[in-house]
C-alpha cells in the first residue's frame, strides 16, 4: 500500500460491504428486537460497554481501544492491512503497523463505535470486530484475536454478555 491509510474507492466499498452483509448477516437496527445486527461467529464474544458509563476520564475507555487496536496488529503480518468500515460513511483499508506512531497517522476510526456501526476486518474476514452502537457492546472474533485480547477486554469491560453469538449466564 502506497499511503497508511486510503480510503476505500466506490466499488470496493461496495464490494467489502456487500461481503459484510452476507457473511455475518448483518441487519442494521436500533430495535433492541433485532441485535445483535449480525450473526456473530463462532469464534467470537461480545462486551457491554456498560462499565464505562462511570469513566469520567476515559481512562478504561482508551485502556480498551488500546488493547483492541494493539490485538488486531498483533494479528496482521507487517505488510498486511485492514479494513475500517463506518457504515454508511466513508471507510478505509489500512496498515495497522504504519500508523499511531511518531508522525504517523492516526487509525481511522475506533473500535468503540460513535453514533454508527464501526468494523475492522482482516482482508479475508477471519477476525475483527463489530461496535453496536445502539446495543452499546463490541463483538470481537476470530481465535488469534481472542487469546490476544479477551484477558484485557475483560479486564476493561467484565465479563462478556455472549459467547459464540449465545447469552452467557452472568451467575
Amino acid at each position: 500500500m502506497e499511503d497508511p491509510v486510503a480510503v476505500l474507492p466506490e466499488a470496493e466499498y461496495r464490494r467489502v460491504w456487500d461481503r459484510f452483509y452476507a457473511e455475518f448477516q448483518f441487519q442494521p437496527s436500533m430495535s433492541a428486537l433485532r441485535w445483535p445486527a449480525i450473526k456473530e461467529p463462532a469464534a467470537s464474544a461480545a462486551w457491554s460497554f456498560a462499565p464505562l458509563d462511570d469513566d469520567p476520564d476515559y481512562e478504561r475507555l482508551d485502556r480498551l481501544v488500546e488493547g483492541v487496536e494493539q490485538g488486531l496488529a498483533s494479528c496482521v503480518h507487517p505488510q498486511g492491512t485492514l479494513f475500517a468500515l463506518d457504515w454508511q460513511h466513508t471507510s478505509y483499508r489500512f496498515s495497522p503497523h504504519e500508523v499511531d506512531g511518531p508522525g504517523q497517522p492516526a487509525w481511522p476510526l475506533s473500535p468503540y463505535p460513535d453514533g454508527d456501526y464501526y468494523v475492522f476486518l482482516s482482508e479475508d474476514f477471519r477476525m475483527g470486530s463489530f461496535g453496536h452502537p445502539w446495543e452499546q457492546s463490541i463483538c470481537l472474533f476470530g481465535e488469534e484475536f481472542l487469546d490476544a485480547v479477551s484477558t484485557e477486554v475483560d479486564k476493561v469491560l467484565g465479563p462478556p454478555i455472549r459467547r459464540s453469538g449465545r447469552a452467557v449466564d452472568p451467575a
